[in-house]
């Protein structure tokens, strides 16, 4: 098995990719909806919401980093990487605004796309079943 350091039984694994699944969803979402974001950089009043969603990505892409330092398996290490770039690709262009950073949402929906592709990889690394060296025989008594 390999050494995983955070994602280390199948459960949470399946809780990291049910995250990325629905966090995928929401940008998915925001990517079709096309909303633009403003930013805060601009001359006009910022929205209540535009920096509690600043401070949501600050927090998120500050812990994935984290993850992703103290992360030791290449398969977990590039999970928390492209979860650390989808957050941190969020609060840019939360920050610039769409006028700056308008990529930042395709980057976002790619990266979670990657993380969740690698997080069903790291799901089937724990769920393979080993296969036992002698076979196991029934007999009826």
């Amino acid at each position: 098995m390999p050494e995983f350091s955070i994602l280390t039984t199948r459960k949470r694994a399946i809780v990291a990719l049910v995250h990325s699944v629905i966090f995928l969803l929401i940008a998915a979402r925001q990517m079709v909806a096309g909303k633009a974001a403003a930013g805060i950089w601009i001359s006009s009043p910022v929205s209540p919401g535009t920096w509690i969603l600043c401070g949501i990505f600050t927090v998120v892409s500050v812990i994935l980093l984290w993850l992703f330092a103290l992360s030791r398996d290449r398969m977990e290490k590039l999970y928390f990487g492209f979860c650390a770039i989808s957050a941190t690709s969020g609060l840019l262009r939360t920050v610039a605004g769409d006028h700056t950073f308008h990529n930042g949402v395709y980057i976002r929906v790619a990266m979670l796309l990657s993380a969740v592709l690698v997080g069903l990889l790291v799901v089937r690394k724990h769920s393979r079943v080993l296969t036992p060296t002698h076979p196991i025989s029934i007999e009826t008594v």
